[in-house]
């Protein structure tokens, strides 16, 4: 899966606390995650947004963080363990062929993808992965970084979302411009009705 995937030692810059005042993992996040929520952040690297997210949703709640990377993943699992949050926090190292989330199909309350889709080469396989792995009306937040991805790569990447099945719910995240909330509709179409 890895396609122009940002370098591990790139994982220590993007935790700065500097970043915080332009992009609050609360603030952002806060309306979308409620405590005991199942969420799925692909793409997590060294955790700036999992941790928050671990706490936000508690301990009844569980983040399962998936990178390409075996060293952002080491450096996300050092955080959690000093910031106690090591129990809601379960890394997992995708692979060339998914996100391996077969064992969470239908169980997810909440996916993030954020900043990282325009590293994926085959964005409608990760959409399809997400898309079975959330329950039926939950959430996908998309957000991407407006320097890196041009508005029409955007809107390629909101039209393999929907190949894979998702349903736009709203322009935009939080305002940012490189954003959408999709749904995952109450009937998946690649899925077998039961």
């Amino acid at each position: 899966m890895a396609h122009g995937v940002c370098p591990w030692w790139l994982g220590y810059g993007l935790l700065v606390p500097f970043r915080r005042l332009l992009e609050n993992p609360v603030r952002l996040l806060g309306p979308w995650v409620k405590e005991g929520m199942l969420v799925v952040e692909p793409g997590c690297g060294m955790g700036f947004f999992t941790l928050d997210l671990a706490n936000m949703v508690g301990p009844s709640g569980r983040v399962v963080a998936v990178d390409v990377q075996e060293r952002m993943l080491a450096g996300l699992r050092r955080r959690a363990a000093r910031a106690g949050l090591a129990g809601q926090v379960e890394t997992r190292l995708a692979d060339p062929k998914g996100l391996g989330l077969g064992d969470l199909n239908g169980q997810v309350d909440l996916a993030l993808a954020i900043h990282m889709i325009h590293e994926v080469p085959d964005a409608r396989a990760l959409f399809s992965d997400l898309a079975a792995a959330l329950k039926p009306g939950a959430p996908l937040l998309v957000i991407e970084p407006k320097g890196h991805v041009s508005e029409a790569a955007f809107g390629a990447s909101l039209q393999a979302a929907a190949s894979a099945g998702f349903e736009l719910s709203a322009q935009t995240v939080a305002g940012k411009p490189r954003s959408a909330v999709l749904r995952r509709p109450a009937r998946y179409p690649n899925r077998p009705r039961t």
